[in-house]
């Protein structure tokens, strides 16, 4: 069971990545959400009955939704935290994104279920009577909200979750819903226009939307989103700080859970370094990358026949080659085949994600077939810069 965070650790700045401690914030986030939000139900539910109103109903089952939400949350927490075994090499942290997942799915469930209800108010209208009890309860929901909001914002940031996110964003669009559910009431009781039913539906289109919003940011990282531009050029100015990498290719970052990241990288170093002193190097970057991104680091070495004018000007010559093709072609892992009987490249070449790999690879192999040169080429596919 988690231990009940500290001061230090809950207001803390710096990024939460040990599991027990992420466990224990995700734990408080889910209590809270859960007492919190019943205590909502419960009041909105009390004033929906007494003045009939189903948009205020429709609210106080919005907060239900929310409780069971932070149930989902405090299990997605609890069993994200467990340890890597023998069927989870990687761990568990996706659970928490298929927590967050389905937290974006109750919210559209409830969007629908309060959509229908709506309808039905609009199609038959009914008197409501709002009494100063129900309005004083809406009113003091609102201010709870903004805190619960506030609160798994800064529990979001401190753990990068994508389930507190989205119930922080939740909350924000519950003080929305409650703030219009308040308005209509309050123009429908100082005259006669049937508000009820119209703001009921325009609360569930607002939760529905949400919670479209939610589950394309909790799939995003489940489907393999691609890292933060930002994040890929600091690491690729880490990894080229070491003379002894020359360049760079095939960076993928595999999300396995917040804290639970690796990376894989082709350097090119040339072939004729000392083999002993680039791998020291390549086991200083990894070790660099793990303190610095705390990335779990994989780097292939690909040797490049670095330093010599002949490969050098070929190198010049089919990049002029490929970018005639295609300005946003890059080549890497270039080598010139030693001993055979006929002339040849080896290379691979990144290419824009939709291109044509095949025809860009014919094109340019008949290029430098042109030219005397039988080529061996590969196509990637990727971010170009």
């Amino acid at each position: 069971m988690s231990k009940l965070p500290s001061r230090a650790l809950l207001w803390g700045k710096a990024p939460v990545t040990d599991p027990a401690e992420r466990e224990a914030l995700g734990a408080l986030s889910g209590g809270v959400g859960i007492a919190l939000n019943l205590l909502l139900f419960a009041a909105k539910l009390a004033a929906g009955i007494l003045s009939g109103a189903v948009s205020v109903a429709a609210d106080a089952f919005n907060n239900l939704t929310d409780a069971a939400s932070s149930v989902v949350t405090l299990f997605g927490f609890r069993l994200a935290g467990q340890k890597a075994d023998a069927d989870h090499p990687f761990g568990h942290g996706r659970a928490e994104y298929l927590a967050g997942l389905m937290v974006s799915l109750l919210i559209l469930l409830v969007g629908v279920e309060l959509g229908e209800t709506s309808v039905r108010r609009i199609l038959s209208p009914e008197e409501i009577q709002l009494t100063p009890v129900g309005t004083a309860i809406l009113l003091l929901s609102i201010p709870v909200k903004l805190g619960m909001a506030r609160f798994n914002q800064i529990l979001g940031r401190r753990t990068e979750s994508t389930a507190l996110a989205a119930a922080a964003a939740d909350a924000r669009a519950d003080c929305w819903a409650t703030g219009t559910v308040l308005l209509g009431l309050l123009v429908s009781r100082f005259t006669d226009l049937p508000l009820d039913g119209w703001i009921g539906l325009l609360v569930a289109l607002f939760i529905f939307f949400s919670g479209l919003r939610s589950v394309r940011e909790t799939l995003d990282p489940l489907l393999g989103k691609a890292p933060e531009p930002d994040e890929v050029r600091a690491i690729h100015a880490v990894i080229l700080s070491h003379r002894e990498v020359v360049g760079i290719h095939d960076l993928i970052i595999h999300d396995y859970g917040p804290g639970r990241r690796m990376l894989s990288v082709h350097a090119e170093v040339s072939a004729d370094a000392d083999l002993l002193e680039v791998h020291e190097v390549i086991d200083h970057i990894e070790r660099e990358l793990h303190r610095r991104f705390g990335i779990e680091a994989v780097i292939h070495i690909d040797p490049i026949q670095s330093g010599r004018p002949e490969v050098e000007a070929l190198r010049r010559r089919t990049d002029e080659l490929a970018r005639a093709i295609s300005p946003a072609l890059t080549l890497h892992d270039f080598r010139v085949a030693a001993g055979s009987r006929r002339p040849t490249v080896r290379f691979d070449v990144t290419a824009p994600y939709g291109a044509d790999g095949e025809a860009i690879r014919a094109a340019l192999a008949d290029k430098l077939e042109q030219e005397g040169w039988r080529a061996i080429i590969t196509v990637d596919h990727g971010e170009i810069g």
